[in-house]
């Protein structure tokens, strides 16, 4: 995917981010953390990832379904069953 590799470095930065907060929610697991502290990290992880999957999923529409420069009603449909049975994925 072109969009992923321009937005490679933003996109990766994101990645570690979420590692970090992984990271946290294992330490504060192993510490046995009280469930609110634990919780609140649970919400903020599941938040960075639905963020970083909005970003990929808004790109993808921009170069794969809506982008002008698509002559192919073929190219646009296999961008659009794409991103459905990504989404429905998700969705599960």
């Amino acid at each position: 995917m072109a969009h992923t590799t321009k937005e490679k470095a933003k996109l990766l930065a994101r990645v570690r981010r979420i590692r970090g907060q992984i990271e946290a929610l294992e330490r504060a697991l192993e510490a046995e953390s009280g469930c609110s502290e634990v919780l609140q990290l649970l919400a903020a992880t599941r938040g960075a990832m639905n963020g970083l999957m909005a970003e990929v999923i808004e790109d993808h529409i921009r170069e794969h379904v809506a982008n002008p420069a698509i002559q192919s009603d073929a190219e646009r449909t296999k961008g659009v069953d794409e991103l459905i049975g990504v989404i429905r994925t998700y969705l599960k």
